[in-house]
């Protein structure tokens, strides 16, 4: 088969390369999937560059989470087992944790509900308990980890408030469902915030950048609000004044979601199947911008590590003449 597999750590672009290689075997309490679509997650980049909290084993193939068939036709999302990763013709993931691909969805659509939506719903519901009517503010809403956030949170009935990068990114930000959209580019986020929340905040800010991002996050948040953070997208990992939280009464809330799967694997199922719910009546749905074949992989994780995307790219590597095969 075609896996891309990387043998020393650097920028995705200079490390992944498309090669032949036998299939993987599945180990114990493992099943080996055909690959119909693989997301592309920041993470992949990160452990490209081997800076990620989990570091396979050289060479390795990329790929964390995938749309892929059983060898009995089951359409099952998966996160594969590494070294064997998603970006391939087949992958191999643990029987147990299978969860099966909604009806509503297609192959690349169903790839990325699983792990942008799960840290969604944790981040909103479980750490933050978003109620209905509270103002949600959504840090780099364009991307895949900020729309799965936008479109949860207008499924909550908060009202969202999107911060982007460029005018092509609120395009992507508004149809994720935005109420509102503000470019950190051409506005001053804080001064935009409390006009458009009438000085009080935002209830929730769900903030996968860190950064200048927090920094900001720490100006608007309102009173008994909750800062989710989520990544550090930026590159550069705030340090909280908690002298400030104490003063402002706002918490702050760190999500891994990874945690979930081996702490409380029960609700990881449950949340699947609210996200199920959520898709068959329309209310989320993944935005994929790109479905490119097997071939643009390491391009295309290099475009989401640079920040250069909107939504979802999926990788298709039976896509052949813009259909998948």
């Amino acid at each position: 088969m075609q896996a891309w597999q990387v043998h020393e750590n650097g920028e995705p672009s200079e490390v992944m390369r498309l090669q032949d290689v036998e299939r993987p075997t599945p180990g114990d309490g493992q099943v080996l999937l055909r690959v119909r679509a693989a997301n592309v997650n920041f993470p992949d980049a990160l452990m490209c560059r081997g800076h990620y909290q989990v570091r396979p084993p050289l060479p390795f193939t990329p790929g964390v989470e995938i749309c892929g068939e059983t060898e009995d036709g089951r359409r099952v999302i998966a996160n594969p087992a590494l070294p064997y990763g998603g970006f391939a013709e087949y992958a191999v993931a643990d029987a147990a944790a299978l969860l099966p691909a909604p009806d509503a969805l297609d192959d690349a659509e169903a790839a990325a509900l699983h792990i942008g939506y799960q840290t969604g719903w944790f981040g909103l519901h479980r750490r933050a308990g978003l109620q209905a009517g509270e103002t949600l503010l959504v840090h780099a809403a364009a991307g895949g980890v900020g729309t799965a956030a936008v479109q949860l949170g207008k499924a909550a009935g908060a009202r969202v408030i999107g911060v982007v990068g460029g005018a092509d990114k609120a395009a992507a930000a508004r149809e994720a469902g935005c109420d509102l959209v503000i470019d950190r580019r051409a506005e001053d986020v804080v001064a935009a915030v409390k006009e458009a929340t009438g000085g009080r905040g935002a209830d929730v800010i769900y903030d996968p950048v860190g950064g200048d991002a927090y920094t900001q996050s720490t100006k608007v948040v309102a009173f008994e609000g909750r800062i989710v953070v989520v990544g550090f997208a930026s590159g550069t990992i705030p340090s909280p004044a908690l002298n400030h939280a104490l003063v402002k009464n706002y918490s702050i809330l760190g999500l891994h979601w990874g945690l979930y799967n081996t702490k409380n694997p029960k609700l990881v199922l449950r949340c699947h199947e609210q996200l199920t719910e959520l898709a068959a009546r329309g209310a989320i749905k993944p935005l994929i911008s790109e479905r490119v074949p097997l071939a643009g992989a390491a391009d295309a994780v290099q475009r989401v590590a640079d920040g250069t995307t909107t939504g979802r790219v999926a990788v298709v590597p039976h896509l052949e003449n813009g259909a998948a095969v």
